[in-house]
């Protein structure tokens, strides 16, 4: 089974958006206070379960306690910031994204896979 890893640190962020050269990235945003994202967080942990594309990274950040990150990470893809949200980065920019009720199992996987 792949696992998430949470990012709390701009500089974590940082070297995962300029790593994504080499090995893509796909960041869940997620508020740990909201019912629709509390839902994205659980369709994201069933598509890890299954059959995840294990060439790239998953990453999870909370928007609430980590909100720099989250800032950053708008920034740096020119995705503006939604709850839930998934972003996909690969060589540096976004290629996919989608938020709240579209963040599904079959969503990304036929997005990822």
């Amino acid at each position: 089974m792949t696992q998430w890893k949470e990012i709390t640190t701009t500089e974590e962020w940082t070297q995962k958006f300029e790593a994504s050269t080499s090995k893509p990235v796909v960041v869940l945003k997620h508020s740990t206070t909201c019912p629709v994202s509390a839902n994205a967080l659980d369709e994201f942990e069933a598509y890890l379960q299954k059959e995840p594309n294990t060439d790239v990274e998953y990453v999870l950040v909370k928007v609430i306690e980590s909100r720099p990150v989250s800032n950053l990470i708008a920034e740096d893809t020119g995705v503006k910031h939604a709850s839930p949200q998934i972003v996909y980065v690969k060589n540096k920019e976004a290629v996919w994204n989608t938020s709240h009720w579209s963040v599904t199992q079959a969503h990304m996987t036929a997005v990822l896979n």
